[in-house]
């Protein structure tokens, strides 16, 4: 092998050790960021509980279950989830539950601005990425993994 590509390989191992280092910070970042959405959302439908039951009940079409229902659970899990999505407590569990919650919204309106599909592929697809990699270091499950794991190992 040459000195240069040598050099070459050196500067990619040492960039992609700090990109491991950032991971969980970016982990973070996006549970962060996609609970904030959807925590403000269910905040959104509390404030106005008439007008959240006038949606589901006109203008969301949410298939299979009454409007009622519809609006208890959607709420529910806007603002159950994304708490546990933060602390990353059973966050791979919050994160499927969140994208059920953001694929039903995306069904249930008949039409939907194109800005507005974007922001909800871009919302899945960073839940899509807790399911896959869990929450990352920064997170209650994996202390409580590091912790039951010393446990059984002593």
């Amino acid at each position: 092998m040459t000195k240069f590509t040598q050099r070459i390989i050196q500067a990619y191992r040492q960039t992609s050790q700090l990109l491991n280092y950032l991971q969980p910070f970016a982990l973070l970042s996006a549970r962060l960021y996609v609970a904030w959405v959807f925590f403000a959302a269910g905040l959104t439908k509390l404030r106005d509980w008439d007008s959240t039951l006038f949606l589901f009940e006109e203008e969301y079409s949410v298939p299979f279950i009454p409007f009622e229902l519809a609006a208890y659970l959607g709420t529910a899990g806007e603002l159950i989830l994304p708490v546990l999505l933060v602390l990353g407590i059973t966050s791979r569990f919050s994160a499927l539950g969140l994208s059920v919650v953001n694929i039903v919204a995306v069904i249930s309106l008949s039409e939907i601005a194109p800005v507005a599909l974007y922001s909800h592929v871009i919302w899945g697809l960073l839940l899509l990425q807790i399911v896959l990699f869990s929450a990352g270091k920064l997170s209650l499950d994996n202390v409580l993994k590091t912790t039951l794991l010393k446990d059984k190992i002593s």
